[in-house]
C-alpha cells in the first residue's frame, strides 16, 4: 500500500523532484584566415556581436585558429571589448585603462590578473544586489548619482594603489584661506577652553 501511494505521488504533476540541470557543452569556434568565425555547434558563421550575446546568455566557448588549432580566445575576447567600446558603450574608465597599461612589464604584472579575476568574480556573485542598488539610484537626484560616482572612483583608485606601494603619493592641494581661518578659530577656542573662566580680580 505504501509503495502504491509513493508511486501515485511520483506520478502526480509537481511532486517529482526536478532533474538536475546539465551544463551546456563548451562551444568550439574556429577562426579562419579571412577573419571569419565559424560556430561548430550551429554550423554557421558568426560575428563578434554574436559571441558577445553568447557570453551574456551564459554560454562558454573557445576560439581556435582553424589552421594551427591554437587557442586564441583571449585575443578574440579583447576584440569584443574593443568593439563594444567603439559603439559608445564605455564600460572601462580611462583612469582604469591607464593603470592597466602601466602594469604591463611591471614586477606585479603576474599578480594583477588574479586580483582582477577575484574582484570580478565577487562582483558577479553580487550582481543581483548591485542591480537593485542601481535601480534605486534612478530615483535619486543628480547630485546623489554624482556622489555615488565619486565614491566608486575613489574605491577603484584605492584598490589600484594596493599594487603600486612604491609610487610616490599625489601631492595634496594647498589649503584655502577659509580653511586656514577656520583652523585658527578652532585653535583659539581650544585655548580659551583650556584657560577656563576668568576670575575677577580681588579688591
Amino acid at each position: 500500500m505504501a509503495d502504491t501511494a509513493a508511486q501515485r505521488d511520483a506520478d502526480e504533476p509537481g511532486t517529482a523532484a526536478p532533474a538536475p540541470r546539465q551544463a551546456s557543452p563548451v562551444v568550439v569556434v574556429k577562426k579562419y584566415a579571412n577573419r571569419r568565425l565559424y560556430n561548430t555547434e550551429t554550423s554557421s558563421y558568426v560575428t563578434l556581436e554574436d559571441l558577445a550575446a553568447m557570453i551574456r546568455a551564459g554560454r562558454e566557448f573557445t576560439v581556435h585558429d582553424a589552421k594551427t588549432g591554437e587557442d586564441i580566445s583571449r585575443s578574440v575576447l579583447t576584440q569584443i571589448i574593443v568593439e563594444e567600446e567603439s559603439k559608445g558603450r564605455h564600460l572601462l574608465p580611462e583612469s582604469f585603462l591607464r593603470h592597466l597599461i602601466g602594469f604591463y612589464g611591471d614586477s606585479l604584472q603576474s599578480v594583477l590578473p588574479r586580483y582582477l579575476d577575484l574582484a570580478m568574480a565577487g562582483f558577479a556573485r553580487q550582481q543581483e544586489q548591485m542591480r537593485r542598488s542601481v535601480e534605486q539610484t534612478m530615483v535619486l537626484p543628480f547630485s546623489g548619482l554624482e556622489e555615488m560616482g565619486k565614491q566608486q572612483k575613489a574605491m577603484m583608485e584605492r584598490a589600484m594603489s594596493l599594487f603600486s606601494p612604491f609610487r610616490p603619493p599625489e601631492p595634496s592641494p594647498a589649503p584655502s584661506v577659509e580653511d586656514l581661518q577656520a583652523e585658527i578659530k578652532a585653535l583659539k577656542q581650544q585655548l580659551e577652553a583650556l584657560r577656563g573662566p576668568e576670575t575677577p580680580p580681588k579688591r
